[in-house]
């Protein structure tokens, strides 16, 4: 390829404060800033994953240490390689209070003894929201909810929230870019996880680029988000998973894509597979103003290896579907006060009651708290049920959660809670000193704080340029704001600036790093698996995650081809199988499909907890990622027989053996169907050779063309019947068909 790329971006680990090799990005920044294309480190530094808790209390991802550490790091190779370094979702929100963090903890670094020659012009971009502005937008019907499972907007919740941030777009990294071009670092505020990464190479191109039109710019924008897409995660996108990643990214929207850990390799695969990461759906994710749609996007192995080039990626503009420009906006309340305790559960006679005995409790409970003003509930996590050991029925271990309108009153139900599980009766107890072993950490009562839950995550409809920032008239040189969204530039450190370095750094010889208790999985050989019992069995990743903080989606990831061609064509995967298996309403499904380029499915579904649609967080709340709602599916029974070598036949009706059909093998487009002969040998048959034109053909001719060949036999299976059937054919054309047969 001889076009020369607009930019390399390094994402050196997938959350800032998660801590990252620093000899390694440092090797991989001598290699990149060698050919003298800009380069920059970007990172994502938020999610709404860990709950609503950092919204509503104000705190952070990570300890301040943490992001301390990262950016010591970050910004020693800033002023090492005179890269930029930027990212988003300041503290894990993107509050206003956590960029001015950020920007305090780089002032502290600026100013240690050894980094006296530190000098850092750093901007900053700010994304809360006012709620003046939201709640009149609120009574003009201009707020919806952000997914179907998502409530209405509530006033006084919105009023109740301590902290509204929007979710920016790419638009204002631009702005501020372009406005600043000789920029260090850039904290961002609350924003859509690709926007840095596409600002950047829209930066970068508007500046190579003469004339650039907006029709040429909305052309490659599906190539930049989607690779910023990719990126944010760091190296999720590989196998095994490295730390980081890095990607070439050209003008036409192309980018090439690659892990920083040297014995990690990306391939067309595990990189088509990352959409399916987080998303409510793999082939088209929504962002702010738009979408990107991949249902056209071409996954290419490079000869080294380990890289992946990506093209073919579009971006749709809200606009182009006659919709405004709108941000998501996320806030969180206070809805009261937490504590808990726990302990366990050993006697066998207790453990079949527990329920019994668990209702019971909590109306001792109510006994003890009957004040007409205190708001309060109960409720427990049991954990162990159904389990055994060789001496009898396990163990229970369980947790109670108390929420009340108060800390002292959480604090009471917890502690009456407690006390009428130790010494509560029950039929046929025996152990009459106490039911429950307690006192884990040396307390009696977990005091928990507030209970937070979120308030918005919904979408506000944007005037025209809403989303944009705009030279001030301040007098403050290079300072922007926007009708929403405002920017501050400060130069930060003793050091003199410098200009950028464009002289090429030598490049280094070598990278040992490695990633630390990984080993590489071997590509499986394209064949069934041996036996499967389950849906697990035939995959190599089936995992849930939250999409959100509504929804839960699960994806699993076969092994070969041969095995989701298979399942794809069995209709294993029906909504109505996939709705039993996972335990929930199959109208209640968000998105099922098949993925084809990473030979993945998926489902999505709505969190529920306590039978009851809810967000993450909160009251009750005890998988916050979602990670652990996949079991159902995994062990999803698979039909008997399911790689015997069937002739697959739809529709159809069990006419004569003239009929003409149509042929379906394992639902492939080229077809390469197994059929077994009289003598109990597998016959491999090209279906070119049986002279048939693509998936239809008369049955006649294709017995007449090998009976005199083979004794053999056609199983054929009606998925419309559900029944398979058995054809004979002989040598002698002597064709027995029984269509009551089963085989």
């Amino acid at each position: 390829m001889d076009q020369k790329p607009i930019c390399q971006i390094i994402t050196p680990v997938g959350m800032l404060g998660y801590g990252f090799d620093e000899k390694i990005i440092h090797q991989e920044l001598t290699r990149l800033t060698s050919n003298g294309v800009p380069t920059a480190m970007i990172m994502d530094s938020g999610s709404t994953d860990s709950g609503p808790q950092k919204l509503a209390l104000g705190s952070m991802s990570c300890p301040r240490s943490a992001y301390a550490q990262d950016l010591t790091k970050l910004l020693r190779l800033v002023h090492t390689f005179q890269v930029p370094l930027i990212f988003s979702s300041a503290g894990g929100d993107g509050t206003d209070e956590h960029v001015q963090i950020m920007q305090d903890i780089i002032h502290e670094i600026t100013e240690e003894e050894e980094n006296s020659d530190y000098f850092f012009n750093t901007i900053s971009l700010f994304s809360s929201i006012d709620k003046t502005i939201i709640l009149e937008r609120f009574k003009q019907g201009r707020l919806t909810g952000c997914g179907p499972c998502v409530p209405p907007a509530d006033a006084n919740e919105i009023d109740a929230s301590l902290h509204v941030v929007a979710q920016m777009g790419y638009e204002p990294f631009l702005d501020a870019m372009n406005a600043n071009p000789d920029f260090d670092v850039i904290i961002g505020g609350r924003a859509y996880d690709p926007s840095p990464y596409a600002a950047y190479c829209v930066h970068h191109l508007m500046r190579q680029t003469s004339d650039l039109s907006s029709e040429q710019l909305h052309s490659r924008l599906g190539g930049f988000l989607h690779m910023g897409k990719i990126l944010e995660c760091g190296g999720q996108c590989s196998t095994p998973k490295s730390h980081g990643a890095v990607a070439t990214v050209y003008a036409t929207g192309l980018f090439d894509v690659r892990p920083t850990v040297p014995d990690s390799k990306c391939n067309p695969l595990s990189v088509a597979a990352h959409t399916l990461y987080e998303n409510t759906r793999p082939d088209i994710l929504k962002g702010p103003g738009g979408s990107i749609h991949l249902q056209d996007s071409k996954y290419e192995q490079l000869s080294d290896g380990r890289s992946v080039r990506v093209s073919g990626s579009k971006y749709r503009s809200s606009e182009e579907d006659g919709l405004p420009y709108q941000f998501k906006l996320e806030a969180a309340r206070i809805v009261g006060y937490r504590s808990m305790f726990m302990g366990s559960i050993k006697d066998h006679i207790l453990i079949p009651q527990i329920e019994k005995l668990l209702a019971r409790v909590k109306l001792y409970v109510a006994q003890q708290h009957t004040e007409p003003t205190s708001e309060w509930k109960l409720d427990f996590h049991v954990y162990g049920k159904g389990q055994s050991s060789p001496m009898g029925l396990g163990q229970l271990f369980i947790v109670g959660e108390a929420l009340a309108s108060t800390q002292k009153l959480a604090n009471s139900i917890a502690s009456k809670a407690r006390v009428g599980m130790i010494h509560a009766p029950y039929p046929g107890q025996k152990a009459t000193a106490g039911n429950f072993g307690f006192g884990l950490g040396g307390l009696m009562e977990v005091e928990l704080g507030p209970c937070a839950e979120f308030s918005l995550y919904h979408l506000m409809d944007l005037e025209p340029g809403e989303q944009r920032l705009f030279p001030t008239n301040s007098g403050k040189p290079q300072t922007l704001e926007g009708p929403l969204l405002r920017s501050t530039i400060s130069r930060i450190g003793k050091g003199s600036w410098k200009p950028r370095n464009k002289k090429p750094f030598e490049i280094a010889t070598s990278i040992n790093g490695h990633s630390q208790g990984a080993e590489h999985i071997g590509p499986t050989p394209d064949q069934p698996v041996q036996d499967p019992k389950t849906l697990s069995d035939l995959c190599r990743i089936l995992r849930s995650k939250n999409a959100g903080p509504y929804e839960i989606t699960i994806d699993a990831m076969f092994l070969s081809k041969t095995n989701y061609d298979t399942i794809k064509a069995s209709g294993i995967l029906s909504s109505s199988n996939v709705a039993n298996a996972i335990g929930i309403a199959e109208e209640d499904i968000i998105w099922i499909g098949f993925f084809d380029p990473a030979m993945s499915f998926k489902v999505t579904i709505p969190r529920i907890r306590m039978g009851v649609k809810k967000s993450a967080g909160g009251f009750m709340e005890n998988d916050i990622h979602g990670s652990q709602e996949h079991i159902g599916l995994a062990n999803m029974k698979l039909p008997e027989n399911l790689f015997i070598s069937y002739l697959f036949l739809y529709p159809t009706t069990w006419g004569s053996i003239d009929d003409s059909v149509e042929w379906i093998a394992r639902g492939e487009q080229t077809y390469t169907p197994v059929y077994r002969d009289c003598d109990g040998e597998h016959v491999q048959i090209d279906w070119e050779d049986t002279r048939l034109d693509g998936a239809k053909g008369d049955v006649t001719r294709f017995i007449e063309y090998f009976s005199d060949e083979w004794d053999f036999e056609i199983h054929l299976h009606s998925f419309k019947t559900k029944k398979t059937i058995k054809l004979l054919v002989r040598k002698d054309n002597e064709i027995p068909q029984d269509p009551d047969e089963e085989f």
